[in-house]
């Protein structure tokens, strides 16, 4: 894992109760809001370096977004994506990787177009998307691809490294 990737945190606005969360890129479990204690949407972006760590290692499945600044269809799925991820909080962790500048990951994966979507668990790609579709297509996809896992199990544990800060 790169030092990078460990200290990179994206501020993440609660669903639940408005409050700004610095969620971490790599954790533990999943990451909960520092006010409410809810699950926070978990959406972060990786690239050639830090994709292993980011994206193979959560407890929780992985939705992969593999895209292009460039591409019109990406730009329209992202905030769909986005949405898909808060809807299920707690449950999946959303992966934005730009190909153009992870060129080797989009080679791993075999991108033939933009953008495709994956979802991993423990690493392995359990489902595949290529191109964009309506919102319905992608939840029914998602729902379908994420059926067939064993759910998360969250840890009653103390807190730890996958608790997040409250913004100012």
């Amino acid at each position: 894992m790169t030092a990078d990737a460990a200290a990179r945190r994206t501020v993440v606005t609660c669903p639940h109760c408005g409050s700004r969360n610095r969620v971490p890129s790599v954790a533990g479990g999943f990451p909960r809001c520092g006010n409410c204690r809810n699950p926070l949407p978990w959406i972060t972006d990786a690239g050639d370096d830090d994709f292993a760590a980011v994206a193979e290692q959560p407890s929780v499945p992985v939705l992969v977004d593999l895209w292009a600044t460039w591409c019109g269809p990406c730009r329209m799925v992202s905030p769909v994506l986005e949405q898909l991820a808060t809807e299920r909080a707690g449950a999946i962790k959303l992966v934005k990787v730009d190909v153009d500048r992870a060129p080797e990951t989009g080679t791993r994966f075999q991108v033939r177009a933009v953008p495709t979507l994956l979802v991993l668990r423990d690493g392995e790609v359990v489902a595949r998307q290529p191109g964009a579709a309506p919102v319905a297509t992608l939840r029914r996809w998602l729902d379908d691809a994420l059926a067939g896992l064993d759910p998360p199990v969250p840890s009653p544990s103390a807190p730890g490294p996958d608790e997040t800060e409250e913004s100012p």
